[in-house]
């Protein structure tokens, strides 16, 4: 009538947490309250059990190494099944064996009446005082190993491998056992050897050597909205003109990722898709997925963009200049509209200089297949190039920029609140950073606006 989880639970802690009777009883009944059977039940489901002899409590005989294994299995994988599967145990005893190595290490796992020796391993009645001190000792050196790891790591999880340590971790680590235990036991303990543990207290010595560069990087990352991985940061180190750092890109990588100063890019499961099916005859592809141009105006990509903001979506519309990346113009629109690519495209054919007449390349949406647009394209001489049905590679200049754009600008970032009004001024300073500030490695290392002075193309 009572639950067998519960009997199996009452009796383990009798047996192998060594509680009393009495207080396995009391223990019952908080959990049944009025329904909990007598003491007398209990003493009875004891009794019942296969590790009942006729002098009296016998223990379940797990060996040292047993409650070690299990509790070294439920550490790491957090699961106590397993660990009674590993031990031949149930997991009420997982539980309570690993409470007690964390309050008192492996020392706590010695109590008297469940450890007997594993097979092979059994020592002479006369040496058992020594084995039991030697183990217990190895088992406060392992527990302490452990101790300093958390610390050093400064972390709660106890699941960690003091193996993972790197060797100065490691070096910490003997230093704050060495006086309790011992060198060479400190060394063994953490497999260390002496010569890097003495090379790694001269490293700890001298110090932090790249300190002020760390605070540096620091800023920067923080400068540039958290979003620029190592190589920017690098070369703006070196661009500094008041104060140019010259370092390796590995060292500032691993900076970086001491210092957890990694970009954190979301994907968006879908996204809109302006194709509305086939509305007309399409032009050829001209450009073949080949997006280099050799000056500017001669090869230009567009697209929409879909932005899902708090309440409300709005919708961009660029023209990107393959020449340097530039964006020659944009709109940002509530609707998906005719109108919204017809403005943008009359704003980027505004740019032109006399004899300019770029290619303008999209993909099969419906904005670039109406009247409007045709219109405007031959009025001005652009020559039209269409993506096949469905293939976004074929318009991967365009998707790139939105896919930085949606990185640097939008993902990780709270939007909550922000009007439509707002967040347009915000893109705008944003597409004006990405058109003079912003530095990219293919221009070495200058921005779209820098690379065209540099090159006497603009003012």
């Amino acid at each position: 009538m009572y639950p067998v989880g519960l009997r199996r639970m009452a009796v383990d802690l009798y047996y192998e947490d060594g509680v009393s009777c009495s207080r396995v009883a009391r223990f019952v009944r908080d959990e049944l309250g009025d329904e909990a059977p007598a003491r007398k039940t209990v003493a009875r489901w004891i009794r019942e059990d296969p590790r009942h002899g006729p002098a009296g409590r016998q223990g379940a005989s797990y060996t040292l190494d047993a409650k070690l294994r299990a509790v070294r299995v439920f550490m790491e994988t957090g699961d106590a099944r397993a660990a009674a599967g590993a031990a031949g145990c149930s997991e009420t005893s997982v539980y309570a064996w690993a409470r007690r190595y964390r309050e008192e290490g492996g020392a706590g796992l010695v109590t008297g009446h469940g450890d007997a020796q594993a097979p092979g391993r059994a020592v002479p009645r006369g040496a058992d005082v020594d084995e039991l001190r030697r183990q217990v000792e190895a088992l406060r050196l392992e527990n302490a190993v452990m101790r300093e790891t958390i610390r050093v790591l400064k972390a709660d999880d106890p699941r960690l491998d003091p193996s993972a340590l790197t060797n100065r971790e490691r070096t910490r680590v003997v230093d704050a056992l060495r006086g309790e235990f011992g060198l060479s036991a400190s060394l063994d303990a953490v497999g260390l050897r002496r010569s890097t543990y003495y090379y790694g207290r001269s490293a700890i010595a001298a110090g932090d050597r790249y300190a002020a560069l760390r605070k540096r990087i620091a800023r920067l990352f923080e400068r540039g909205g958290r979003v620029w991985g190592y190589r920017v940061i690098h070369r703006l180190l070196r661009l500094d003109g008041d104060d140019p750092v010259v370092v390796s890109e590995k060292v500032v990588r691993r900076i970086m990722r001491e210092e957890g100063l990694r970009p954190v890019y979301l994907r968006r499961a879908r996204r809109w898709s302006s194709y509305r099916g086939e509305i007309g005859d399409a032009p050829a592809n001209l450009v073949d997925r080949d997006f280099h141009a050799g000056a500017p105006n001669r090869l230009w990509v567009t697209d929409v963009t879909q932005f899902t903001m708090d309440g409300y979506k709005c919708w961009l519309s660029p023209v990107i200049d393959c020449f340097d990346g530039m964006v020659v113009s944009w709109t940002l629109s509530r609707s998906p509209d005719a109108a919204m690519a017809d403005r943008m495209l009359l704003d980027a054919v505004a740019t032109l200089g006399d004899g300019d007449r770029p290619v303008i390349h999209s993909d099969r949406g419906c904005h670039y297949r109406w009247p409007g647009w045709i219109r405007i394209c031959e009025e001005h001489g652009l020559t039209r190039s269409m993506s096949a049905k469905g293939c976004s590679p074929d318009n991967a200049a365009a998707e790139g920029f939105f896919g930085r754009l949606k990185n640097e600008f939008l993902h990780g970032r709270d939007w909550t609140g922000v009007s439509y009004d707002d967040f347009h001024a915000r893109l705008a300073a944003y597409l004006t950073h990405y058109n003079e500030t912003r530095i990219k490695k293919s221009l070495g290392w200058m921005s779209p606006v820098q690379y065209r002075r540099h090159l006497g193309l603009a003012s």
